[in-house]
């Protein structure tokens, strides 16, 4: 739920919490592990407190702080359901971590995290991801693992990811992603499925799992314990297109002419509890099932939520200005959104270029049949395009940082859970995101934004 209104900017000066938590976020695991593993809730929970309380007290404006709880909410409550159902599904595939299985592993999660998303496609196959490399597992795993399940892969439908399911409540056809995106994903899942391939074969030598007959004899046989967790998640995916501002039927609650969803969130909150108590304890066993990597994004993404108001206030506010509108192209909105959907939310940066783009060309995003006519191109100029870019980047670039989009930093935790040794935020950034993850969103802006006006 996004909520606009007429009202000064923020002072620029109210993005400092936000910086402190992203620099936090980055060095406190490396420099004062022991301090931020027993202080980052409190810190947090702290900062966000600062800025929403600055936000009602000083600037008398409510609605931003009621607009960033019901955007976590909404965020929150998909992830809670989506691990819990995930958790008590063990899947076990019976092969050997090769490079060409996990290769072939990897671009099967890229397709499904289009059907159940890529939170859920993450949590339902990262386990059975780590067993297949279970005595050769190393951090670039994982990371590809991030780049390509848990972001790249979930660009072709609104289920795929947020900011695209952002995109069609306010309008956008369900089949646009798939058929705009589609080359761009293709481009970049093939690069990056290549670059896999290539570390890992060179990697394969060094680290070879001890050898296991029964796995190799039952290579390609995929086993499933918890299968009736299927329907949680069906449930999920049901209860995700429950929305009041599409189906005027939904009970919301009405703020300031809004309708704000509340049935969608009570039942993903149904769904966690009921299948905590109705999974099978075997699976949860098998999967090493615990609450901590939960825990974990739940508190981060408090802070990063209550922080970021500011942050994407200012943005959405430069973006809508006059020298914004004249920087505004498909290539100045693919590496505008891109970057900042890789240190803030992605779907609300991708909410906040979409509104500015259509607002550069006479459009608002409020008016459906103006969406409708932005994304069918035609009426207003390079309107498909940019849209595309702003779609393509806001996924894409999720996967540069552990917070641009969900997923990530539950990955990472539940990899750490499980003993393996994660680079830290500033790692990750400068040993993975910028020589692997960059140049290939750089070879798909040159590919299809690059020199558009």
């Amino acid at each position: 739920m996004y909520i606009t209104q007429q009202v000064p900017l923020p002072p620029v000066w109210l993005a400092i919490p936000f910086v402190a938590l992203l620099l936090m976020i980055a060095t406190g695991p490396l420099f004062f592990p022991h301090f931020w593993h027993r202080n980052y809730p409190k810190i947090a929970l702290m900062l966000a407190t600062f800025v929403m309380g600055y936000y009602m007290l000083v600037l008398d404006n409510t609605i931003k702080p009621v607009e960033a709880v019901a955007e976590y909410v909404q965020f929150i409550t998909v992830i809670v359901a989506l691990y819990m159902a995930t958790g008590g599904i063990a899947i076990t595939v019976h092969a050997q971590g090769t490079p060409f299985v996990n290769t072939m592993f990897l671009l099967s999660g890229a397709i499904m995290a289009n059907l159940i998303g890529t939170t859920g496609a993450s949590m339902l196959l990262l386990r059975a991801y780590l067993q297949l490399n279970k005595g050769r597992i190393r951090a670039y795993h994982i990371v590809f693992f991030i780049f390509i399940v848990s972001n790249v892969g979930g660009a072709l439908t609104p289920i795929g990811d947020p900011p695209l399911f952002l995109g069609f409540l306010k309008g956008i056809p369900f089949a646009w992603a798939a058929k705009h995106n589609l080359l761009p994903w293709t481009t970049a899942l093939l690069v990056l499925l290549g670059l896999f391939y290539r570390i890992d074969a060179r990697n394969q030598n060094q680290f070879v799992a001890p050898k296991d007959k029964k796995r190799q004899s039952d290579f390609g046989i995929v086993s499933v314990r918890g299968s009736q967790n299927f329907l949680w998640i069906a449930t999920i995916i049901a209860a995700i297109f429950l929305d009041p501002n599409v189906w005027s039927w939904v009970p919301s609650i009405n703020y300031h002419g809004h309708s704000i969803s509340f049935v969608r969130e009570l039942i993903l909150l149904m769904v966690a509890i009921f299948s905590r108590f109705t999974t099978d304890q075997e699976s949860l066993r098998l999967n090493r099932f615990s609450l901590e990597p939960l825990r974990e994004v739940c508190l981060i993404f408090i802070g990063i939520f209550g922080t970021m108001i500011p942050a994407l206030e200012l943005i959405g506010g430069f973006a809508q200005s006059d020298m914004g509108k004249q920087l505004l192209s498909p290539s100045t909105l693919y590496w505008g959104t891109g970057l900042f959907s890789s240190f803030l939310d992605n779907a609300p940066t991708y909410l906040n270029f979409a509104t500015a783009s259509m607002a550069s060309q006479g459009a608002s995003i409020a008016l459906v049949s103006n969406v409708q006519a932005y994304a069918a191109g035609g009426v207003y100029p390079h309107s498909v395009l940019c849209l595309k870019a702003i779609s393509v980047a806001s996924v894409f670039f999720g996967a540069m940082t552990y917070i641009g989009n969900g997923p990530n930093f539950m990955v990472k935790a539940i990899a750490e859970q499980e003993g393996i040794s994660m680079p830290s935020f500033g790692k990750y950034i400068l040993r993975f995101s910028v020589p692997l993850l960059l140049p290939v969103l750089l070879l798909v802006w040159m590919l299809f934004f690059c020199g558009t006006t």
